[in-house]
């Protein structure tokens, strides 16, 4: 089988575990997880496979494979799909192989040896009596497996493959369709504790906000076919197509802007909104309501990875007319909804208390990372980012999912009513979960871009040094910034969940999770501190040139590669600084934090502080600007016009018809059709009373008239032939 037909049935198998599980198996719980599993493996060797057999044949950037197939006609040609393999597309399997397979592994541990609860946290679940035992000898009693345990891991293969789908593929309009399938799948992972109104609330909400952004890109999607006639890669992604489309002007100079700009503002909604991007970014935090693995899927494996991949993907049309300098229109934008979004959530994060939900301002931030780069030409970077992210974010929410197990646990022994998410219900976990303490500590460090030993930190520096070797100053500030704050909350989450001494019974009670939980994480963690070593600048000191920097060989997938951006130790220093920086004012703020005391940037912040709590109140801006207006449309306005409007003009209508009516009867009915009728009838009444005189019955008198008849009509003749 040649490698152009392997690349094919990437996708292939975990859309067929969907259709099994659904179909043959939702009854079967261990063979449902079994073949989740299978399909996850069989996916991963595959994408091995591909990037095994293409980097053997040279340089990453020098191979470009396309396989075409005939999908429906159009008229004298045919609308063709294609798989597109470059260095793109391996770098992006690269990392959603993995951290897909390790959360499917995750998921069965997560399910199965979760902590006990009650009804009221996973709805349909009531505990049975059995009794297991843990690693450490522990006793406890356990929950009857999931019951919708089988849809969960069909839902997550249908995931899955919108994904591959999405990533494999060198046609928008396929990649539009994984794109959406991963909008579904978002829904029903989100909301799958549908029971509990706050995850209907949050399917919904993550719904309908990034179908706001797919109409917007579906738009772009619709005007690039009209323009081009193709939605191929290979044929859209040629330089004289490109300098057309960035040469005339869109739908007579709409805004000034030109077809390339148009459609690329249109195609970067669609990433804003799968991406949580502002202002479309408060979906992303309630999507927590759903399963831990569900949220490492979401933020590390696929759904927001998506979002700015299709940026990535289409970054050459996104600088069409760019050439280096005057960045483009959607550049412009991706700049400043990028720095701004990593600035913004990053504050954000400061606040929470929630473990997951720190993680996912975090997200949202690091995303703003990525769209910040891409708007400055970071193209790589961007890259190299979204990379190095999936594997330390997918490591933090499995992590956070093995903290809220141990306290879960906790809480069930001791019987406290607390919330097991709030890490000031945490502290001295380190000692409990020592395996998830140290994952944990690396992949908060990563995230905090710790200098040297952790992915983030090259990743990071090189989105640091692309703005600064532009001279992009205001993004080069406000990423530092950002990057400052995030180091800062990364540690200030490891202090208050791992570090002093536990703050409850319920974190004193912790133990740690099962090995199908803890084994994904030690994994993942090699990867958040390994992968970033491919990313070393050649010029870096003492390090560079040591490994093969991988990192550059994805520019050979834009049309004109970009030149790697020449060594300064000036970004070096700012990442080095915002980094220990951050950690460290982290660990001096929330070192000592007690049991019952307050945030201790509560009081210094003051008002602020409740801004940052509140999340700057945008969801209750959104409320008051769209929900209430959207519900008072559909409730009461709907009803005013109901009983108001539409009954007015249907009771209007009604009184018309009895008017009509009287007048017809009285002036046509009547007088017209009644009294010619009438008239009618009279006439040949009177005609008949006038003959009836001649009309006796007796024979004498008729002969009589006949014979004085036939003496006048004698005359009559006689007269007429004198004449």
């Amino acid at each position: 089988m040649t490698i152009e037909n392997i690349i094919w049935f990437i996708p292939l198998a975990p859309i067929l575990a969907f259709f099994l599980i659904v179909l043959l198996t939702n009854r079967t719980k261990w063979l449902s997880h079994t073949i989740a599993i299978l399909a996850a493996l069989i996916s991963a060797a595959l994408t091995f496979y591909v990037i095994y057999d293409v980097a053997s044949e040279g340089h990453l950037a020098e191979q470009v494979i396309i396989s075409m197939l005939k999908w429906f006609p159009t008229g004298d040609s045919w609308f063709t799909i294609s798989v597109l393999v470059d260095p793109l597309t391996l770098a992006t399997l690269f990392f959603v192989s993995i951290t897909i397979l390790m959360i499917f592994i995750y998921s069965v541990g997560y399910h199965n040896f979760g902590a006990p609860k009650g009804d009221h946290d996973r709805p349909g679940l009531q505990p049975h009596g059995a009794t297991l035992t843990d690693a450490h000898g522990h006793k406890h009693r356990v929950m009857s497996i999931e019951p919708m345990y089988s849809r969960f891991f069909a839902f997550f293969g249908l995931f899955a493959f919108g994904m591959y789908l999405l990533v494999t593929t060198g046609n928008l309009l396929i990649l539009f369709v994984g794109w959406e399938i991963m909008g579904l799948c978002s829904y029903l992972l989100i909301g799958f504790w549908y029971a509990k109104p706050s995850a209907r609330a949050a399917a919904i909400k993550a719904f309908l906000t990034t179908r706001i952004a797919d109409v917007l890109m579906l738009l772009g999607i619709a005007y690039l076919y009209f323009a081009t006639g193709t939605l191929n890669f290979h044929e859209i992604f040629v330089p004289e197509v490109l300098e057309q489309l960035a040469l005339e002007p869109a739908l007579n100079g709409f805004l000034g802007l030109s077809i390339a700009g148009l459609i690329g503002i249109l195609i970067i909604f669609g990433t804003i909104g799968k991406s949580a991007q502002f202002p479309l970014h408060v979906w992303l935090p309630d999507a927590m309501e759903g399963p831990t693995p569900v949220s490492a899927m979401i933020h590390a494996a696929t759904m927001v990875s998506a979002g700015v991949y299709l940026v990535i993907r289409f970054f050459p049309l996104l600088s069409a007319g760019w050439e280096g300098h005057g960045l483009t229109p959607p550049m412009t934008l991706m700049a400043f909804i990028g720095a701004f979004t990593a600035i913004l959530s990053a504050t954000i994060a400061i606040a929470q208390n929630d473990v997951k939900r720190v993680l996912a301002y975090s997200t949202i931030s690091q995303l703003g990372f990525m769209i910040a780069a891409l708007g400055i030409g970071g193209y790589v970077a961007a890259t190299f980012h979204l990379v190095t992210h999936a594997f330390f974010k997918a490591l933090l929410f499995l992590g956070s999912g093995s903290v809220i197990h141990g306290v879960e646990h906790g809480v069930f022994h001791t019987g406290e009513h607390l919330d097991p998410q709030d890490m000031y219900n945490m502290g001295g976990l380190r000692r409990k979960m020592p395996i998830t303490f140290w994952t944990f500590l690396i992949g908060g460090f990563a995230l905090a871009g710790f200098p040297i030993l952790t992915a983030g930190f090259w990743s990071k520096d090189e989105i640091l040094a692309e703005a600064y070797f532009h001279s992009h100053w205001p993004i080069f500030i406000t990423l530092a910034v950002a990057a400052l704050i995030t180091a800062f909350y990364t540690m200030r989450q490891i202090t208050l969940t791992f570090l002093g001494e536990p703050r409850t019974k319920a974190a004193d009670h912790a133990h740690e999770s099962h090995w199908t939980m803890t084994l994904p994480l030690v994994i993942l963690a090699v990867f958040s501190l390994a992968v970033g070593w491919l990313g070393i600048p050649e010029e870096f000191p003492l390090l560079g040139g040591l490994l093969p920097n991988l990192a550059h060989e994805v520019g050979g997938a834009l049309p004109e590669p970009p030149e790697a951006i020449p060594f300064s130790v000036w970004p070096l220093l700012t990442s080095l600084v915002v980094s220990l920086g951050g950690l460290t004012l982290g660990w001096l703020v929330y070192r000592n934090v007690k049991a019952g005391q307050p945030d201790p940037l509560a009081k210094p912040l003051g008002p602020l502080w409740t801004v940052l709590k509140n999340k700057y109140y945008f969801d209750e801006l959104y409320d008051f600007l769209f929900i209430r207006p959207a519900h008072w449309m559909a409730e009461d306005f709907a009803i005013w016009m109901d009983e108001n409007v539409i009954d007015g003009i249907l009771h209007g209508i009604a009184s018309i018809g009895p008017a009509l009516g009287s007048f017809f009867r009285n002036y046509i009915d009547k007088p017209i059709v009644n009294g010619f009728g009438d008239w009618i009838a009279d006439t040949t009444r009177k005609i008949g009373v006038g003959l009836r005189v001649i009309q006796t019955g007796r024979v004498q008198q008729y002969m009589v008239m006949a014979l004085v008849s036939l003496v006048a009509f004698g005359i009559i003749f006689y007269l007429l032939l004198v004449q």
